[in-house]
């Protein structure tokens, strides 16, 4: 397993998105003349303006499955709601397979307090503070998507209010 390399943003001047490389993994394939390795590689994508999205890319080669897994990651971006403080508007907890992802909104300057994987993906959506905490599996492929799974939970306090019909201020 490799550990997440730095984050970089795209060449492509019409988008300005920020992508993540959270693991890379050689696989083997045993066949009648020895074993055959591919990579598959597990990206997030964001915008850094509450925008976030994951793939999982699998070629022969390094470089050819994290360009598949960008691919599959902007194709998957959803936005996500965020408050003043670039933070989340409320605890959550996001759940897929056997991870748990817990994720609890910070007062500014605490910064983001997450593992390697949840980190990525919350850095790729643009929140600068918050609190988490991976229960169960923390394997890269289901900590990323218990996140993304969390995240997309999320709902503005703007939102909550009309759907209950009554004003932010009752809300809050």
């Amino acid at each position: 397993m490799r550990r997440p390399g730095p984050m970089r943003r795209n060449n492509d001047p019409d988008n300005d998105l920020i992508d993540k490389v959270v693991n890379i993994n050689r696989v083997a394939k045993v066949v009648k003349g020895g074993r055959r390795f591919s990579f598959s590689a597990v990206i997030v994508v964001g915008d850094g303006k509450g925008k976030v999205g994951a793939g999982l890319g699998k070629a022969n080669e390094v470089p050819e499955a994290i360009r598949k897994g960008v691919e599959a990651a902007k194709k998957d971006m959803s936005p996500i709601p965020l408050t003043e403080t670039k933070s989340i508007p409320h605890e959550v907890i996001g759940r897929y397979g056997a991870g748990m992802v817990f994720m609890k909104p910070a007062g500014p300057g605490t910064g983001v307090i997450a593992g390697g994987p949840v980190r990525a993906v919350l850095e790729a959506s643009g929140i600068h503070n918050v609190l988490t905490k991976c229960l169960g599996s923390v394997n890269p492929h289901n900590a990323v998507k218990a996140t993304l799974q969390g995240l997309r939970q999320l709902r503005s306090p703007e939102e909550i209010a009309r759907r209950r019909d009554k004003t932010v201020e009752e809300i809050l």
